[in-house]
């Protein structure tokens, strides 16, 4: 996909793998509409990246505000070409073992992490269809296929948009639609901090690195709708 003019929503674009993958993208041309809760958070990464494109903010919710999110990208530029939902939710921190976690914060867990992705889909969807064409990436993590302890809810968060992910790719087979599905690997960010408190991550790759290969699958079409390890990515694009 040409990148250059491109109308890409990046969501939890403030910081970390978000606002690298936002970087990315506007050093390629795309024009950018970034969400993120935090508005002095997200004004301040907007800065930057006003000095390489065109750049809306919404400063939002995801699980509150997807129709705003869509609607305000929209008014801006048009019809969104790329949607990455990354913006996610950890919960409690230190994280609890699964017997502990609270359910209201585990269903703060699955409406961030599973339910606004698909919200987010589903609005920027017959738009995608009607014109042929369209990326959807949604940022997953090994947790939702694999059990630790202490990751149970955004595991199971992470499972689930998984799941829906799959379901996704095999209803839009032959629409020139593309969901990709790609996990990032561990990463010095400060979610992972805050998963992990006082575990050194200085070992980890920057959000930068990883950033890298998300572009990388999103500009190149040759990569089919599917589950992606950025790590896979990096070597082929080595």
């Amino acid at each position: 996909m040409e990148l250059k003019g491109a109308i890409v929503l990046v969501t939890g674009a403030s910081r970390g793998l978000g606002y690298e993958t936002a970087e990315l993208l506007a050093r390629r041309g795309a024009r950018l509409a970034i969400a993120a809760r935090s508005s002095e958070q997200l004004e301040s990464a907007a800065a930057k990246l006003r000095e390489l494109t065109d750049v809306a903010t919404i400063a939002a919710d995801v699980s509150e505000d997807a129709e705003r999110i869509v609607a305000a990208t929209g008014a801006r530029f048009g019809p969104i070409d790329i949607l990455v939902n990354n913006a996610s939710e950890l919960g409690s921190s230190p994280m609890p073992p699964l017997d502990s976690l609270p359910w209201d914060v585990f269903e703060r867990i699955l409406r961030v992490n599973a339910i606004a992705p698909l919200h987010l889909a589903q609005l920027v969807l017959p738009a995608m269809r009607k014109r042929g064409r369209g990326t959807i990436l949604n940022v997953t993590s090994d947790a939702g296929v694999n059990a630790y302890p202490g990751w149970g809810g955004y595991g199971a968060s992470k499972a689930a948009l998984e799941h829906l992910s799959h379901t996704l790719i095999a209803e839009l087979e032959g629409s020139g639609v593309r969901i990709l599905l790609v996990d990032p690997g561990d990463m010095n960010t400060e979610m992972h901090r805050l998963a992990e408190p006082g575990v050194d991550l200085s070992r980890l790759p920057h959000p930068k690195e990883v950033a890298a290969a998300l572009v990388s699958l999103l500009e190149d079409d040759t990569f089919a709708a599917g589950r992606y390890q950025a790590q896979e990515l990096e070597r082929v694009h080595a």
